[in-house]
């Protein structure tokens, strides 16, 4: 089988069990219902099918509105060459709506909002009581929901999360501490059990029986994902056997009900099905005849080693293309000197196996390839300069092993900064250097990591500068958001279609069009890095920033080939998809790689009651090859209760997840339609949730802005957004740094993306032990959180702002000068110096403190926060006052003025 045939793998979530004949026929059909995407596809008349959807096995082309239960009769096999229609963005099923539609009377169609993804720990082993008393009886479905369900909240003591705030005013709703998801309201074994929120949680903890429900509360729906996250726990199945409902195709799971020890029904679809022999024996207890206390029906959160049921061809290697800017501006900024030493450290880390393979690729004018095959003397350099008809100068050595041609690598690395240094030549052809990079990586597949400094000028997708600088802080209209060419585009399907994703660092001076650029990852699940006016020594904080984010990127783990799937309990269905990827079908996202750090997020609607049952179900399963060539399947489940009452809703809201499922559609919408017709549908969405709650649950007077304790921070967090880069309009923003900051919203999980939306602030000069924790051998100081208010500042203090990627430390213009010397190691105000981004290691207790404080926060990210030091009154103060989103500024509202507009729409 040729590899032209993987063109369309790109979003499947779940693998298949020991899959059969009819399991691939159906998933062919879905493709073809879908418009696979087959650009780039070779001949093969190969009896295998030609995706990994196929292998991962689907909801029959009757049951993709998640309903489910006899098999449909199979369908003809897809053809081998069906000419397929080139796929555009992430496309929703029919209930798509872009972000806001029927805005402000919302309609239904705003209601299918998705949340981000998070991360976060997971329950070990823990005991499924509702099964103990097998001995009597398996309890069944009815029973199980029954005991099992989300209790109503009214028949209780109103819970805080109902607690009416008014909100004009309480000023101080900002709590001291940060804020958690919110625990669904299960009973304590489904508790125990259930998902971390870090990995999978829902913009609604309580779900609405039907959508004309959901269209009173006047709130998003939708899911937040971080799939891949790193875990320290995670339970390992190795299997002949991996139980799945063959009607739906969902993995066996804690939230199953068995009907007997032979029989289990699925919480998805109700399908009762056989349990295998083979699952009847538990390893862990290597006890036999108790199959729901087996690992998989214990653990909400497992992964599966695949058979070769699973795989369309031998496990790809781990396969590495770096492609380098080497023109006369990439030179001037110095980056090839961090590239080539941070690989040079980390060359023996990066995942892969004994068959790992790696090449370069340089490029000006023309394209540089390297040839590094084992028992040369030195590296050769080949020259292509015909950038309209790239080709390959020798196709078998430009990509080599990795441990047999190490000293070649090695040579080149410790060359390559200095081979270019005399260059004039001021034009770059990245397009034809990507086509090349797609040529070189199609046999395999892998990762290309491209690494661009300026404006591509020569070639195929060569760009015109599109920014009016003066027209940066306009308060109308911004333009040029979306793409100016679809060469990127076409070109990222095509590498998706052959199972390589394009990483971009943009290490830019001046305009680079990266609304244009970005698709080259977007489209093919890769990840974007920007570093605006980067330079080797004038910004040595963006060169430091390059250098430890290198460190992540070159040694994080990696998975390649994968698709990933979500499923949903019957009744439930999901429309628009957020991240970085490739849709294939309704509910199947194609991934050529996937990383510890990509985030994703999808919208949900309600198209048949869920008046039948008390609790549903979610399901997300990534299957992918491991960097050792292990085939793999992570499943992640999630239960919600289902609610009757509006105020259930209300009180089951997870304002961040939310606010971050909001923020992607807002994203789409800037782009489909204006960045003013995005602002509007967020501030609309603020006023119609608001009113709603206030016409239907509180009985408040008109005259006070009411809200439930868990929308309370909901208007805050909607004018973080409108302040933000992204969104904002006059303040003098540009273009590049909007765009970066919209890619970020649609690709980051969810704690990094709230802390990119509402930065978090914090005092520093005065830092006890009381409170603080234990991580390690360190004690970490707990300081209170700070509104985001000029008011919380005070001159004789200093203050520490967490913006995700960025750290800021004020000092006030009276800081003690202890807390200068012991912290900032200068003896007073005056001495401190304009631009510092390091604090020195003192042996002071403060110091100690201040330190231990930061690096806690720097660790629990994946990219490293450069650190600016910013003295009052001095002009770099700008940027850390931008952030103070509750004050008021020349473009924009405060919080309480911003409160009063939304008062004021509600009283039209």
């Amino acid at each position: 089988m040729q590899y032209g045939e993987y063109v369309n793998n790109q979003a499947s979530s779940a693998p298949t069990p020991l899959s059969s004949t009819s399991d691939d026929e159906e998933e062919e059909e879905e493709d073809e219902e879908a418009g696979v995407d087959s650009s780039s596809t070779t001949s093969s008349a190969s009896p295998l099918p030609n995706s990994y959807d196929a292998l991962e096995g689907g909801s029959y082309p009757d049951m993709l509105s998640s309903s489910a239960s006899s098999p449909a009769p199979d369908p003809a096999p897809e053809p081998d060459h069906a000419p397929a229609p080139v796929p555009t963005a992430p496309q929703p099923s029919k209930v798509a709506k872009p972000f806001g539609y029927g805005y402000p009377t919302l309609q239904p169609g705003y209601q299918n909002a998705a949340a981000p993804p998070i991360s976060g720990g997971q329950p070990s082993n823990p005991v499924y009581s509702g099964f103990q008393q097998y001995g009597q009886q398996y309890p069944g479905m009815n029973q199980l929901s029954s005991s099992l369900g989300g209790l109503s909240l009214q028949s209780s003591v109103q819970p805080e999360s109902l607690r009416p705030v008014n909100l004009t005013q309480e000023r101080n709703i900002l709590p001291t501490t940060p804020v958690l998801a919110p625990v669904p309201n299960l009973n304590l074994d489904l508790k125990k059990l259930n998902c971390s929120p870090d990995s999978f949680r829902c913009t609604l903890t309580n779900i609405p029986q039907t959508q004309v429900l959901l269209n009173k509360a006047k709130l998003p729906l939708g899911l937040l994902l971080h799939p891949f996250r790193d875990l320290t726990q995670l339970p390992v199945i190795t299997s002949n056997t991996i139980v799945r409902c063959r009607s739906c195709r969902t993995y066996i799971n804690p939230f199953v009900s068995f009907i007997d020890q032979r029989r289990w029904k699925c919480n998805l679809c109700y399908r009762v099905n056989d349990v295998p022999e083979e699952f009847m024996y538990n390893p862990l207890t290597r006890s036999y005849g108790e199959p729901h206390k087996r690992p998989e029906v214990q653990n909400s959160t497992v992964e599966f080693i695949a058979s070769s049921d699973y795989m369309l061809r031998p496990p790809q290697p781990a396969v590495y293309l770096f492609v380098l800017d080497v023109s006369h501006n990439a030179v001037e900024a110095g980056y090839l000197t961090i590239l080539c030493q941070s690989l040079l450290e980390n060359l023996d880390k990066l995942p892969g196996d004994s068959r790992t393979r790696i090449g370069f690729v340089t490029f000006d004018s023309t394209i540089h390839f390297y040839n590094l095959q084992e028992g040369l003397s030195q590296p050769q350099m080949l020259i292509v300069s015909d950038i309209d008809d790239v080709f390959l100068p020798t196709p078998d050595s430009l990509l080599v092993n990795l441990h047999e041609s190490k000293e070649l690598i090695k040579d080149l690395l410790n060359a390559l900064p200095n081979m270019f240094t005399n260059t004039r030549e001021t034009h770059s052809a990245l397009g034809p250097a990507l086509q090349a990079a797609f040529k070189l990586m199609s046999p395999t597949g892998g990762r290309v990591s491209v690494f661009q400094t300026q404006l591509p000028s020569l070639g195929a997708g060569l760009l015109q500068s599109r920014e009016d600088p003066n027209q940066r802080s306009s308060t109308k209209v911004v333009q040029h958001l979306g793409p100016a060419t679809d060469f990127y585009k076409k070109l990222a399907l095509d590498c998706s279609g052959q199972q390589t994703a394009v990483d971009l660092f943009l290490l830019s001076s001046q305009y680079s069009d990266l609304s244009s650029l970005a698709c080259v990852s977007k489209y093919s699940a890769g990840c974007i890095y920007y570093y605006p006016s980067f330079h080797y020594t004038h910004n040595p904080s963006q060169a430091e920033k390059l250098q430890k984010e290198l460190k992540r990127y070159l040694t994080r783990k990696i998975g390649f080939e994968a698709v990933m799937r979500i499923r949903c309990t019957k009744g439930l269905s999901m429309h628009t998809f957020h991240g970085n990827f490739f849709v294939r079908s309704t509910d199947l996202l194609t991934l050529a790689n996937i990383n510890p750090d990509a985030g994703f997020a999808v919208q949900l609607s309600i198209e048949e009651s869920l008046t039948d049952t008390s609790l549903v179900c979610f399901q997300t399963a990534l299957l992918y090859t491991s960097s050792k060539g292990e085939r793999r399947i992570r499943v992640h489940t999630l239960c919600l209760p289902v609610v009757s009452s509006l105020a259930d809703v209300y009180a089951g809201v997870d304002v961040q997840a939310a606010i971050c499922l909001l923020a992607n559609m807002a994203v789409d919408r800037s782009i489909s339609s204006s960045l003013s017709d995005a602002r509007d549908a967020l501030v609309n969405a603020v006023v119609d949730s608001l009113s709603a709650y206030g016409s239907t649950v509180s009985n408040s007077q008109h005259s006070a802005l009411i809200a439930p304790s868990s929308l309370k921070l909901f208007p805050l967090y909607v004018l973080a957004l409108l302040k933000q880069k992204a969104f904002r309009t006059g303040t003098s923003t540009r273009l590049d740094d909007r765009v970066y900051a919209m890619c970020q919203i649609k690709c980051q999980p969810l704690v990094l993306l709230m802390k990119m939306i509402h930065p978090n602030l914090y005092r520093i000069d005065r830092l006890i032990d009381e409170g603080a924790i234990h991580v390690n051998d360190r004690v970490v100081p707990q300081p209170p959180l700070q509104k985001l208010s000029a008011e919380k500042l005070t001159r004789e203090g200093a203050f520490l702002m967490d913006c995700g990627s960025v750290f800021y430390i004020w000092v006030g213009k009276n800081c003690d000068n202890n807390f200068i010397e012991d912290v900032l190691g200068y003896p007073d105000f005056a001495s401190i110096p304009q631009k510092m981004t390091h604090l020195p290691e003192l042996d002071t207790l403060s110091s100690e403190r201040a330190r231990s404080f930061i690096t806690w926060l720097r660790d629990s990210r994946p990219l490293s926060p450069v650190l600016h030091v910013v003295k009052d009154e001095s002009p770099a103060k700008t940027e850390f006052f931008q952030h103070l989103i509750e004050d008021r500024t020349e473009a924009a509202f405060s919080y309480y003025e911003f409160l009063l507009h939304i008062q004021q729409q509600i009283c039209k």
